[in-house]
C-alpha cells in the first residue's frame, strides 16, 4: 500500500499531508476484489447449471472449461468458456446443432442481486483501512480449477 505522500509543509510546522494514492490505491484493489468474488459466485452457479445438461453429471472438464479472469491493470473481470468446448460456446450461442441454451447470460442475469451485495460489502469497506486491508489480495486471478462446492 503506498504511504500518505506530503505535499506541503510551511514555516510555522503546519503540514499538509495527501492520501489520495492511497486511497486510489484502496478502492481499485477493493475492486478487484469484489470482482473475483463476483466471478466465483457466477462460475459456480454455471457449472451447476452445466451439469444439468445431458451426460455432463460427473463430468470433471466442466472445471477447467469455464474460466474467469480478473485483470489487475484494466480492473475488470471476464467470465467465459475455454476455447473448442461443445458444451461452451456452441451451447451458449447455439450452432452445429446445438441450440441456444445461454447458461453463462442467464446466470448473471439470475445473479444481478448478488452481485450488488458483494459489491456493496467490498466497496463500503472504504470507510475502514484495517478491514480494506484484510479484505485486498494483489494477485492476478485466473480461476479454473476444481474448488467449486456444488
Amino acid at each position: 500500500m503506498p504511504k500518505s505522500v506530503t505535499k506541503y509543509s510551511n514555516k510555522n510546522g503546519v503540514t499538509f499531508t495527501s492520501s489520495v494514492d492511497r486511497v486510489n490505491y484502496t478502492i481499485q484493489e477493493l475492486s478487484r476484489a469484489a470482482l473475483k468474488d463476483v466471478a466465483k459466485v457466477i462460475r459456480k452457479k454455471m457449472i451447476i447449471k452445466l451439469k444439468e445438461l445431458p451426460g455432463m453429471k460427473k463430468n470433471k472438464r466442466l472445471y477447467s472449461s469455464t474460466q474467469y479472469w480478473v485483470r489487475k491493470k484494466e480492473t475488470d473481470l471476464q467470465v467465459g468458456f475455454k476455447h473448442n468446448t461443445w458444451y461452451g460456446v456452441l451451447q451458449e450461442l447455439g450452432g452445429d446443432n446445438q441450440p441456444k441454451r445461454s447458461i453463462l447470460r442467464d446466470t448473471v442475469f439470475e445473479s444481478i442481486d448478488e452481485i450488488q451485495k458483494i459489491e456493496a460489502q467490498y466497496l463500503s469497506a472504504i470507510e475502514d483501512e484495517l478491514k480494506a486491508q484484510a479484505l485486498i489480495n494483489e494477485d492476478e486471478e485466473v480461476g479454473d480449477n476444481e474448488d467449486v462446492g456444488a
